[in-house]
């Protein structure tokens, strides 16, 4: 028998944790209990690496599902989704919609949502780039959530889709976890090993070539001729973990330059960090950016897709045009050679995310959109979203709220 509540399956075929990942584990940690049973269909790899921060009462169903000739991993899913009554499946990224979307419209489940969450540069060739299947797999899905106004705009101009069914709802995080590193912590930065007259510079994200690690090592020889001293934190875990310490050691950047892997305790790094830096070809919204302000700690960025939304030039860190290790080496080097506006940013960057990129209102507008998607599905019937339970004023306010 059917609970009252909406059944709410998240779909996602990745093999690591980044922040796509983050944003999908936000949702499945906050979305309200009182409306919605939840479940996780992923890759084992990723369900291993979600388990220890998942509540207990969603349910996570391991599935490899990366193949279009699969069709028995399809049937499987199909049968998830029918079993459990399914009334949203939201996919996260592109990859994962290409498969899922396609068979929850086959199961007739009322709601399909995807959300992109960052602009796919590599794309090539003659379908790939023009965004063909993109726009045919589109015909299967109802909604689609863009990270920031610049992912809505990528979604809508560049790919094709139709406006209407583009909403967007910045990334958030869990900025509690942040109230209290208002100082930075001379005792943390020695527990973590640095010395109290080094600089430190931090990169917080996945090893892969978005990222744009090797531009940063490229921009540290001219760093360390002004700041000889400057220390390089890489947190994350990627392809290129390998041919970035080839690069450190061509560069004799030995010692300079530390891989510290996956960190579960971010806010600590970002708390003892002089500057956070983002050297990324491409971005949706990028998590490390909020976290980073939380914590108080400037970032320099490059000037892509959401990123500007969260660091404003001169505002809460400074931008440079990606790929140029001249002018992020030199955006660093200003940085590091003027401490108080360094903590004047970093104190802007805190009220700007706590004023917009709170999890919180991640996810009172992704429970807004559920609810008033459905009801537009459904004919106006809103009460059969709920069966015989009465419908509260929270209820009517939030699907008057979303439109």
């Amino acid at each position: 028998m059917k609970s009252n509540r909406i059944s709410v399956l998240h779909f996602s075929n990745e093999f690591v944790r980044g922040g796509a990942e983050q944003h999908m584990l936000t949702l499945l940690c906050g979305l309200s209990r009182e409306y919605f049973d939840l479940h996780l269909v992923c890759t084992p790899q990723l369900a291993k690496l979600l388990r220890p921060d998942l509540p207990p009462d969603v349910e996570v169903l391991p599935l490899l599902f990366r193949k279009p000739w699969q069709v028995n991993v399809a049937l499987q899913l199909a049968e998830i989704l029918r079993s459990r009554r399914v009334d949203i499946l939201h996919s996260h990224i592109f990859y994962a919609s290409l498969f899922a979307s396609p068979v929850a419209w086959s199961c007739s489940v009322p709601m399909v949502i995807e959300t992109p969450h960052v602009r796919e540069y590599w794309r090539s060739g003659r379908f790939k780039s023009r965004f063909v299947i993109d726009r045919l797999v589109g015909h299967c899905v109802n909604r689609y959530i863009a990270v920031s106004e610049a992912n809505g705009r990528y979604l809508a101009e560049e790919k094709g889709l139709p406006n209407q069914k583009i909403s967007v709802i910045h990334n958030g995080s869990d900025l509690k976890r942040f109230h209290h590193l208002r100082h930075k912590s001379a005792a943390l930065r020695e527990k973590l090993g640095f010395d109290k007259e080094e600089p430190i510079l931090l990169v917080a994200g996945r090893l892969e070539p978005q990222k744009g690690h090797a531009v940063l090592l490229a921009a540290l020889p001219q760093v360390r001729r002004t700041f000889p001293n400057v220390r390089t934190v890489f947190a994350g875990e990627g392809a290129l973990a390998e041919q970035l310490q080839q690069q450190v050691r061509e560069l004799g950047l030995q010692g300079a330059v530390d891989f510290v892997g996956y960190q579960s305790n971010m806010e600590d790094w970002f708390s003892v960090a002089d500057i956070t830096v983002l050297p990324s070809f491409y971005e949706g919204l990028p998590l490390s950016a909020i976290e980073s302000l939380a914590a108080g700690t400037p970032v320099v960025a490059t000037a892509v897709d959401g990123t500007p939304e969260i660091v404003i030039h001169e505002r809460t860190g400074l931008t440079v045009p990606p790929g140029n290790a001249g002018e992020l080496a030199a955006a660093i080097c200003t940085l590091l050679a003027d401490p108080a506006w360094r903590a004047r940013l970093g104190n802007a960057g805190r009220a700007w995310v706590e004023e917009e990129f709170s999890q919180e209102k991640q996810i009172k507008r992704t429970e807004e959109l559920y609810l008033s998607s459905l009801e537009q599905v459904r004919g106006g019937r809103f009460q059969e979203m709920f069966g015989s339970r009465a419908i509260g004023p929270r209820d009517v306010q939030l699907v008057e709220r979303a439109g």
